[in-house]
């Protein structure tokens, strides 16, 4: 009875515990959904993960494509233009003589870059009166001379600028001068004697070409001459798009001082021999923008007799000597009259004549490749007031004093072209290079308003499974 208990509690207590169990196939079942599920959620991030980075792949190489086939664009510059003015450009004609954009596409097609192309931006030459021009001489002179170099001349700066504000300040002086005197005179009702007159041969001579008083001897003047209409200062040129205010270069009193030596070291002036181009003064030409040699050198002659009045002026304002010598003549003329404000009035007007009388002695001596006084003392002043008289007349034979520590032309050159503002200077010397290539260097066709420098490519392009791509390329000439 016992041992019968027994077992029946026995299967009580088993029977209980089975069904306390869980169900194994059941369990198994569960297990195998949730990692079918999981599996499948991987294998897709793994696909989906595969698929970005051949779709990146494919933007990639399609970038590449389109970097290398713009680099190899831009690897065609124009090669005499780099060999003999030292900036780069593609000249976007390639020798046709006519500017168009779909020659640019075609090359970019033949590199492998054989996709929807367009032309976002671009920037020739002549835009912005020849921003990228000034922009790649600068880049080219720091590269070649230096920072440093251009100290030297950024510390003469203010003096060429104070230089040119006194001859404006003297020019105005000598016609308050002039007209003080002629009152004068009118108020006395007389007149001052034509013969041994400084003033009134100085003034004669001022009406006389400029270049009979200053050009030397032996010397004589080119008669090349262009047309004005075919320059790129005065006619319609090509123009590019877009802007690039994200690569806009610097601009400054730096940059002109950079231009202008820039200009000194590849074009002519009067000095140099020709070099068979269609202008012989070139550099006489960026700082006139006259058709004509002749007409350029007159140009800059006088605006030289006007910066050497200067210093001539002051000196013969603090020398007792000179001023004692125009008071003299100065009476001599005014003998009939004896009224000292007309006397004093005349011994002025003298040493503003003697004055213009020396600058043109200096202005001979620039011209003849020799070195003008910076400034002028007893030593060095040249022209006597006996001498003055013969200026301009057969018996006028000086040739100007070489001052060893004096300035040359190119050093007033240098001065003027700072003066000259950096627009008007870059697009005269693009006009030079333009026909400069079409004359000198084989190059007929060439334009300098189709040379390009700066580009942006916006670009389409079909990646698989109608994926389409699109992006940017830019490049430019550093």
């Amino acid at each position: 009875m016992h041992s019968k208990e027994a077992a029946g509690c026995r299967l009580c207590r088993y029977r209980r515990a089975q069904e306390k169990r869980p169900n194994r196939d059941c369990l198994n079942g569960e297990v195998t959904v949730y990692l079918t599920l999981t599996f499948v959620l991987f294998v897709s991030l793994i696909l989906a993960l595969v698929e970005s980075a051949s779709v990146q792949m494919a933007k990639n190489y399609r970038r590449a494509d389109m970097n290398r086939a713009l680099e190899c664009v831009f690897a065609e510059y124009q090669k005499e233009l780099l060999e003999n003015y030292d900036v780069f450009a593609i000249e976007c004609g390639y020798e046709t003589g006519t500017y168009t954009e779909q020659n640019i596409l075609d090359r970019l097609s033949y590199y492998g870059a054989d996709m929807e192309n367009e032309i976002e931006r671009i920037q020739l030459f002549t835009d912005n009166s020849g921003e990228l021009f000034r922009d790649q001489v600068g880049k080219y002179m720091k590269h070649k001379y230096g920072i440093a170099w251009a100290d030297k001349y950024l510390g003469n700066v203010s003096l060429w600028k104070n230089q040119e504000e006194k001859a404006d300040e003297f020019t105005e002086e000598e016609e308050k001068q002039n007209d003080q005197l002629k009152d004068l005179l009118g108020e006395q009702e007389a007149e001052l004697p034509e013969e041994e007159n400084p003033m009134q041969h100085v003034a004669e001579l001022k009406r006389s070409p400029i270049l009979e008083l200053v050009l030397p001897k032996d010397k004589t003047i080119s008669e090349k001459q262009i047309s004005l209409q075919e320059m790129p200062e005065k006619r319609e040129n090509h123009t590019g798009y877009g802007a690039f205010s994200d690569v806009e270069p610097e601009d400054g009193t730096l940059t002109s001082v950079l231009l202008g030596e820039y200009v000194i070291d590849h074009f002519t002036d009067f000095t140099d021999g020709p070099k068979g181009g269609e202008l012989d003064y070139e550099l006489e030409y960026i700082l006139a923008g006259r058709e004509s040699d002749k007409g350029n050198l007159e140009t800059v002659a006088k605006k030289l007799v006007m910066l050497r009045f200067v210093p001539n002026y002051i000196y013969l304002q603090t020398s007792s000597t000179k001023q004692a010598e125009a008071r003299a003549a100065a009476g001599t003329l005014c003998t009939l009259l004896a009224v000292p404000a007309v006397t004093e009035a005349a011994a002025q007007g003298i040493l503003l004549a003697w004055a213009y009388g020396e600058s043109v002695m200096d202005v001979r001596s620039l011209l003849d490749g020799q070195k003008a006084a910076i400034t002028k003392d007893d030593t060095n002043w040249q022209l006597s007031l006996s001498g003055l008289m013969k200026l301009g007349t057969d018996e006028d034979t000086g040739t100007g004093m070489d001052v060893q520590d004096g300035m040359g032309y190119k050093d007033y050159m240098r001065m003027l072209l700072f003066l000259e503002g950096k627009e008007r200077m870059s697009m005269r010397a693009m006009g030079i290079i333009e026909k400069n290539m079409q004359s000198i260097y084989g190059q007929p066709a060439f334009r300098i308003d189709y040379c390009a420098g700066r580009m942006e490519i916006r670009t389409v392009c079909n990646l698989r499974r109608g994926i389409k791509y699109q992006y940017r390329t830019y490049y430019g000439y550093q």
